[in-house]
């Protein structure tokens, strides 16, 4: 019982603490002077702070693995997670007359079709990322 209460006491005391300073914090910030906007607007300009640096970083990362995705969905049908693997599940539920399966099995098979496009409308806007990386010095992208 006294454990607790002395957790409980400090819990209100810090928050009392972090209350208290947060609000200095907060009366101690000086207004933005027009200086301090006019470096703002340069550095929206230049891309910083929209996270440009860290994505084409990452750029080949992602490439990789919209890659491997593609890859996947597109394959044969003894491939896992391939469009053609859920097809054939797919005709042998219906043969079979498993009709809540062979639903299930559908609207399934109708997202991961719908995934094609998308990963592939992906690659395409990220070779261009990779090509704005390239022009803007980001060599991480190369």
């Amino acid at each position: 019982m006294r454990t607790r209460n002395i957790a409980l006491s400090s819990v209100a005391a810090a928050t009392a603490l972090l209350g208290v300073a947060g609000t200095a914090a907060a009366d101690s910030t000086p207004a933005p002077s027009t200086s301090t906007s006019a470096s703002t607007s340069a550095a929206a300009k230049s891309g910083a702070g929209d996270g440009a640096q860290a994505l084409c970083k990452r750029v080949p990362k992602i490439e990789k693995r919209i890659h491997r995705a593609l890859q996947r969905l597109e394959g044969k049908a003894g491939r896992r997670g391939s469009v053609a693997r859920l097809e054939k599940r797919l005709e042998k539920a219906k043969a079979a007359g498993h009709t809540e399966i062979a639903n299930f099995l559908d609207h399934k098979l109708t997202r991961r079709k719908s995934l094609v496009p998308t990963l592939q409308q992906r690659q395409k806007d990220l070779a261009k990322v990779a090509t704005w990386c390239r022009t803007h010095h980001n060599a991480a992208s190369s």
